[in-house]
């Protein structure tokens, strides 16, 4: 900032003006920036907020047609509270089944801009809430995959974890407070990569921009996913930015997969996998292994990266971990020994295999 400062003292009151004017109009748009910093959404930090109302009314409209209610969320931010009334739906397949989980997942409409306008919420329309199914700490654990998949690309869904406090109005003085996490919206998810969303049901593999089908794919399986398709967009969301280019296929909801390790995860029967910890590599049939080389190479340069994610993780526990490392050593040691890979990569290829299974999953989404 001295060097703004004039160095001859003998100036035209245009010029100290104009210094000043600078100065002020600096120091305003650092301010805005730290301010903008600190309400954001989609950063490292845990953010607590608050969702009251006549939430078992909500938590009950768990069928095809469920409806939106009324609710309040709000949050601290300079020791000061904020509220914002929005509506609140369930959402989802597996999770939203009584008989699976106790909290179903939620979709959090918001009011108009104004309404939202400087708080963390502006901007946003729909947002989706992934709520605790079977125990908090699975939310966690699904929350780093996100983080571990923002690693590979900006083509990728941001997550904000959340410590979740449900405050029922007919329950007083009773509160529930879990892990909790928010998924960037979809539309804002393509926005964000100068694309927009291809919902075509039954394109290929093959049609999508390969380099990024093989690193999501291979992504798929370092954390043991079997539970996605291309052709149904099953956990699927396909992004293209124009005509000239092909799409790009980015994963989402990643409870299922193994390195999460859900109690309820299980397998579809059509794979004929015993357990989500026994990875099967689910991409289309290549016979060169020195294709996947650059794909290997950057899970190599990462490597760091991910295993950083979870030690000195204070969010989750020591035994899940070690657990987890040794799960992500087991894979480094597959890409990194060719007769490995081939087995593993190669299994698409295997005619009486599994690895051309299509799964089609629960179409209803909400």
């Amino acid at each position: 900032m001295a060097s703004l400062l004039p160095i001859n003292k003998v100036k035209k009151k245009s010029n100290i003006r104009f210094t000043f004017g600078f100065v002020f109009f600096y120091m305003l748009l650092f301010n805005f920036e730290s301010w903008g910093q600190a309400s954001q959404l989609f950063t490292d930090e845990i953010l607590n907020l608050t969702l009251s109302g006549d939430l078992r009314t909500v938590f009950k409209d768990r069928g095809d047609d469920s409806q939106y209610h009324s609710v309040e969320l709000s949050y601290f931010s300079d020791q000061r509270e904020v509220s914002i009334p929005l509506k609140i739906k369930t959402r989802g397949n597996f999770r939203k089944s009584a008989s699976n989980c106790k909290y179903p997942p939620l979709m959090l409409n918001f009011p108009k801009s104004e309404i939202t306008a400087n708080t963390l919420f502006t901007g946003q329309n729909k947002m989706k809430l992934v709520t605790p199914c079977q125990g908090d700490q699975y939310v966690v654990n699904e929350y780093l995959v996100y983080k571990l998949y923002n690693l590979f690309s900006p083509q990728s869904f941001k997550a904000q974890l959340l410590k979740i406090s449900f405050e029922d109005m007919k329950k007083q003085n009773k509160e529930s407070t879990y892990y909790g996490l928010l998924l960037e919206n979809e539309d804002q998810m393509a926005q964000r990569n100068q694309a927009s969303l291809f919902k075509k049901i039954g394109f290929r593999p093959s049609q999508l921009d390969k380099d990024k089908y093989l690193e999501m794919t291979v992504f798929e399986y370092l954390i043991g996913n079997t539970d996605w398709s291309v052709q149904y967009q099953q956990n699927i969301k396909l992004i293209k930015n124009d005509s000239d280019e092909l799409p790009i296929a980015v994963p989402y909801d990643f409870d299922h997969a193994g390195i999460v390790r859900s109690p309820y995860a299980k397998p579809a029967p059509a794979l004929k996998l015993n357990s989500v910890l026994t990875r099967r590599y689910r991409g289309y049939c290549i016979t060169e292994m020195s294709v996947y080389q650059s794909v290997f190479d950057k899970f190599n340069k990462l490597k760091p990266a991910i295993y950083a994610l979870y030690n000195g993780n204070k969010a989750i526990t020591s035994s899940y971990k070690s657990r987890t490392v040794k799960f992500l050593d087991d894979f480094y040691d597959t890409i990194n020994d060719p007769k490995k890979a081939l087995r593993a990569f190669g299994y698409p290829c295997d005619p009486s295999g599994t690895g051309n299974v299509v799964i089609k999953g629960l179409r209803k989404t909400n």
